[in-house]
């Protein structure tokens, strides 16, 4: 479940919190408080509750709870946010009623106090928006699985691609008349290319290392095919261990790059992979040549929808007028 807010959650706080505060004008007006109650009061409590929702929805859950790291640490934190939170309100309010704060309730009592009121305020906006996000992402998921089944047809599809095996037939054909140990060594990689393909098309992830090796096979063929046309640096000083990958999406990206981009003279299609702890980032340089409304990026597409089911993180995409940089996120399954 992502715990981050959207636009529709920040519209249902707004008026779950707008209907309480005017709840707590009116109960002010039957008991007849003062007005700097009215200015001090409720401005605290929905400053509080925001701030109480904010370190639930942003840091609490998503470290604690979706990471499955320490649930007796999250409920003492739990407790600490509602308790702090309601602590503060309430010595507002005591003051605000023109109260003594040295007069306020004994610790414990004000504690136990704070976390009654944090409770309160924060329980019902808080469970309400949880609710919905759980509702959401149940919907998410049942989308993409139906999606994911109509597109495992595709994938494989294009895994086989008649026209991918034409055009590496046709290199072959070229290259046993010029250079036949170079044939060989295509039809090595090429084979180890479609038996990877085969043996992980059920897999949802692969380990970072089958991924780069599935990459080193198809940057050769893209490069025999192509000569010098297109040019690929891959910073890998890392330990690839624990590291996956949805699977085939090294792939993906390098068949981006080949899609999307052809070479109009000196202007070489220059492709880096860098590789650090937590993504993939593939950055090449662009060049001007108008795509068909047929290939707008689908297989980015689909990588992106794999994503939410795999991971918090998804895709970033960065475009400038000369260069496209996409990075992945890392998926490492001991969190």
């Amino acid at each position: 479940m992502n715990t981050k807010l959207n636009k529709s959650d920040f519209i249902l706080l707004g008026i779950i919190i707008g209907v309480t505060s005017l709840f707590n004008v009116w109960q002010y007006y039957v008991y007849g408080n003062d007005l700097l109650e009215y200015i001090v009061d409720i401005p605290t409590y929905i400053l509080m509750a925001i701030i109480a929702i904010g370190l639930f929805m942003y840091w609490l859950l998503p470290n604690f709870l979706l990471k499955k790291t320490n649930y007796f640490l999250l409920i003492i934190l739990a407790i600490f946010i509602l308790t702090a939170t309601g602590f503060i309100e309430n010595l507002v309010g005591y003051w605000s009623c023109e109260n003594d704060c040295r007069t306020y309730p004994i610790w414990h009592k004000a504690l136990l106090d704070g976390l009654f009121a944090g409770a309160d305020n924060v329980g019902i906006p808080l469970g309400i928006l949880l609710t919905k996000k759980f509702y959401e992402s149940q919907t998410q998921v049942i989308k993409i699985q139906k999606q994911q089944k109509e597109n495992e047809l595709k994938l494989l599809r294009s895994q086989l691609d008649p026209h991918f095996l034409f055009n590496n037939l046709n290199t072959l054909d070229a290259l046993i008349d010029s250079n036949a140990e170079k044939a060989k060594e295509y039809i090595n990689r090429l084979s180890l290319i479609y038996r990877y393909l085969i043996q992980t098309k059920d897999a949802e992830i692969m380990e970072l290392s089958e991924e780069m090796n599935l990459a080193d096979n198809y940057m050769f063929l893209i490069q025999t095919r192509f000569g010098d046309d297109y040019n690929f640096h891959i910073n890998k000083n890392i330990d690839f261990s624990d590291k996956f990958l949805p699977t085939g999406a090294i792939q993906a990206l390098l068949e981006n790059v080949v899609k999307h981009n052809k070479v109009i003279g000196d202007n070489k299609v220059q492709t880096s992979i860098a590789i650090d702890e937590d993504w993939v980032t593939v950055v090449n340089n662009k060049s001007k040549v108008i795509t068909t409304n047929d290939s707008l990026g689908t297989g980015l597409i689909n990588l992106k929808a794999r994503y939410q089911l795999l991971s918090v993180e998804t895709p970033r995409i960065e475009e400038s007028e000369t260069e496209f940089k996409i990075s992945i996120p890392i998926i490492k399954l001991s969190n």
